[in-house]
């Protein structure tokens, strides 16, 4: 778990406030004590909060490949095969971070990088070069992230006080979205308990660019035709895959550990 947020104005001259910046990070400390860091760029500035995993010396972020930066909560667990192809491609990588997957699959892929993600992830990137900003969140939504549009700004963070830290954010309660989580016990995708906050859906990104604003959704679950495969095959088929879900969660340098949920899963 780590803490991301940060900020881009619609036009690149307009200043960022560092103070802002290190407020809404300090918010989020406690998603991720091992190091923080800052990136102030024309018209945006990023705040990254870690929780070292994976690189522990070289991973830290914001993190950037030329003119492409990014801060990024979670883990991607193909990014070996993915950096295996990136490298066929031509890119060439300064560090053994999954992160630095994103910056490269942006330029070979564009926004249809999420796609090719197995992983649990919130992210958010600047192409400088094309002054755009793209955010993603993975299929199932296990990390969260949160977004605002504010006087010519769009201001996101891991978590709402991330977004309340930044100071223009109002916190006034939104009616409708109250009266869903008194029936429903939360809010449905895309409100939340705030009128100004809005959550980024599961399996969707968010592009800005040009003053303009855009959210696609990358993913679907598939309900294809009944598979004619017997109840051994179909025992021997999931156990496969759960046992490479396990395998592909196992890559780490700090010690792991392994958890039965209190909650409803």
């Amino acid at each position: 778990m780590c803490g991301i947020a940060g900020i881009f104005a619609y036009d690149a001259a307009a200043p960022i406030d560092r103070r802002s910046l290190v407020a809404m990070g300090d918010a989020l400390a406690h998603r991720g004590p091992d190091a923080w860091d800052t990136r102030l760029g024309p018209g945006y500035g990023f705040v990254h909060r870690r929780l070292a995993i994976i690189d522990l010396a070289e991973g830290a972020q914001p993190m950037h490949a030329d003119d492409v930066w990014v801060t990024f909560n979670g883990e991607i667990y193909n990014y070996l095969d993915l950096r295996r192809e990136l490298v066929a491609l031509g890119h060439r990588f300064r560090t053994n971070s999954d992160t630095e997957v994103l910056l490269h699959g942006w330029r070979a892929w564009g926004e249809e990088l999420p796609e090719r993600h197995r992983g649990m992830f919130a992210f958010a990137l600047v192409d400088e070069r094309t002054r755009t900003l793209f955010c993603a969140r993975d299929r199932l939504g296990k990390k969260p992230l949160y977004w605002t549009e504010q006087r010519g700004r769009i201001v996101f963070a891991s978590e709402p006080k991330g977004l309340f830290a930044h100071g223009d954010v109002p916190r006034e309660l939104d009616p409708r979205a109250l009266g869903e989580f008194l029936c429903l016990r939360y809010v449905p995708d895309p409100r939340t308990i705030y009128r100004a906050v809005n959550k980024l859906a599961p399996a969707h990104s968010l592009t800005v660019r040009d003053g303009r604003i855009a959210t696609r959704r990358y993913w679907r679950l598939s309900h294809a035709a009944a598979d004619t495969r017997s109840p051994a095959d179909w025992s021997e088929a999931i156990l496969a895959k759960f046992d490479e879900a396990i395998r592909i969660r196992l890559m780490s340098e700090v010690p792991l550990g392994a958890f039965l949920s209190g909650g409803v899963d």
